[in-house]
Parts: C-alpha cells; structure tokens; sequence
C-alpha cells in the first residue's frame, strides 16, 4: 500500500449502483467529454434506472506536473462543463492506493457498489470485470491527441503567456472552452509555470 493519506476518506453512505466513469482528469480535456457523453448516451439508452457516476481520482497525490489539480479543483472543471450540457453526475473523489488488486474494492467505498463501469481503458476494464462488474468499453477517436500528459505539456507551454484569446485559440482543440473559462478565471493555469517541464506520458 502507499504512504499517502487517503483523502478524502470514504462516504459514511456511498452512492448506490450507478454507471461509473472514472478518470484523473488533470484536466478534463475532450477525450474524457467524449468519453462522458458515451456514457451518458449509454445509460440514457440503456439503464436509466441508475446514475451517472464521475469518480475523480488521484484526489490525495502531491501537486507535480503529473497532478497539477487538486481533486476539488478538478470537480468544479466537470461541473462546468456538465453545467452547460445539462447532464447530471454525481461527482466523487478517490484516492489512489498501490495496489491495483484490490483497487475496485477501494473504489467501491467511494463511487458506490458494482454496477456499470463505463470505459475507454483497457486495462480498467480488465480491473473491473474481474470484480464483477458489468463492462462497456469504448473506443476513444484521436487517442493520441487527447493523451493527458500532452495536453499538460500544452496546457504549461501557455502557463505564462498573460493573452487570454491567445491561451483560448491554443487550449480549447484539445480542452472544452468552459474548462479553459475556468482555467483562466482562477489562475489555474499559472502554477504550471513553477512545476517543472513537461508532463509524464501517462493519464
């Protein structure tokens, strides 16, 4: 197991069983909307009966270049963007722990029981459906366009630049403008700028 904290702790009641999409979303960038909007495309279709679930995780990692947001930052990003599509998502933060064996009964704890865990990840989906969980993984157009760490190498390169058109003509291919709003209005992109360069080519 890991030596961090595990912040936030779990729910004293987690949310039931919902369809669960999870991601660090450092930041929420278009291949997670896109992957949202599946997600909710396909509970709409096919469970409407259960909620739409955001887990977000990496909420107790330090800020680095990797994790640059915290987990409360990140969900006020979501919220943003869900606000101007009008989809409701109850919204949740993880932990992580090292220990991917037992990752699914951790997260459990904080997004809710087994229920549908929506994916565009491989070997998430393998994490889960060992669990017992009920599976859809979805193909991802322009995977490499939307890889985390190169949307935080973009995302640094415009951390001291002070025109904002100019932040929003770079930022907004790869992020929604509503996340790009946020990042602007509350200086979120300037810590960038003091983490180091470049991001590690994961998540």
């Amino acid at each position: 197991m890991t030596d961090l904290a595990m912040h936030p702790g779990p729910p004293e009641v987690p949310p039931g069983p919902g369809v669960v999409v999870l991601g660090r979303f450092q930041p929420p960038h278009r291949g997670h909307a896109m992957m949202i909007r599946a997600a909710e495309q396909w509970r709409t279709s096919r469970a409407p009966e259960l909620p739409l679930i955001i887990a977000v995780g990496s909420s107790n990692q330090p800020e680095s270049m990797e994790n640059p947001w915290t987990a409360e930052e990140r969900t006020s990003m979501l919220e943003a963007w869900l606000d101007a599509r009008t989809i409701v998502a109850g919204i949740v933060a993880v932990p992580d722990i090292d220990d991917p064996p037992n990752w699914v009964s951790h997260a459990e704890r904080y997004h809710g029981p087994r229920g549908v865990f929506f994916t565009t990840d491989i070997y998430s989906a393998e994490l889960y459906e060992s669990a017992g969980w009920q599976v859809v993984l979805s193909d991802l157009e322009q995977r490499e366009s939307f890889e985390g760490w190169r949307v935080r190498a973009t995302a640094h390169m415009m951390s001291t630049i002070g025109d904002d058109d100019a932040v929003r003509t770079v930022l907004s291919p790869t992020i929604p403008e509503e996340v790009v709003e946020h990042l602007i209005e509350t200086g979120g992109l300037r810590r960038l700028a003091f983490l180091g360069g470049g991001g590690e080519p994961v998540g």
